[in-house]
């Protein structure tokens, strides 16, 4: 974990975990899914960037089951992702092609999940796509989730066009 709460409070320099992962990001460049690493090593973190999920609000998650075969039975989970952005004039749409694994939790739902606080993107050992997201959450309650996937891509709308 580089630039997560945990670590972004840890050091007291709040410069030093966004150094670790620029490093940690440079060091795996060649094993990184283009979309992916444009991602982290661009909007992901750069508040300035209108395309910047930090502050951002969840305006829906969907899965999809893609299918092929005679029998449709060869299938695979898909995700979109999509927020309104922080100055709520654009969405942000993320989409993970192939998600291998997630979890989600929302200890508190009631009011939604707040705002995109921190995320990060890493790759596991097998050379997935591995994208952490902490949600604002009410105070004590934030809600997290935990996406293993092949890919993450990021597409822009002005409010619109979408």
């Amino acid at each position: 974990m580089y630039v997560l709460t945990e670590q972004l409070h840890a050091d007291g320099d709040p410069n030093l975990p966004f150094k670790r992962y620029g490093k940690y990001l440079e060091r795996n460049k060649d094993r990184f899914p283009v979309s992916a690493f444009k991602l982290a090593s661009g909007p992901l973190l750069n508040a300035a960037d209108r395309r910047c999920p930090h502050d951002a609000w969840l305006e829906w998650a969907r899965f999809e089951e893609p299918a092929k075969g005679k029998r449709r039975h060869i299938r695979h989970l898909s995700l979109r992702v999509r927020l309104l952005g922080a100055y709520h004039d654009r969405y942000l749409e993320l989409f993970y092609p192939k998600v291998y694994s997630y979890t989600m939790t929302n200890p508190v739902a009631s009011g939604g999940h707040y705002d995109w606080r921190y995320s990060e993107l890493t790759l596991n050992k097998a050379g997935n796509v591995v994208h952490e997201i902490e949600w604002a959450g009410p105070p004590g309650a934030h809600a997290t989730w935990l996406i293993e996937a092949s890919d993450v891509r990021l597409r822009s709308l002005p409010l619109g066009e979408a």
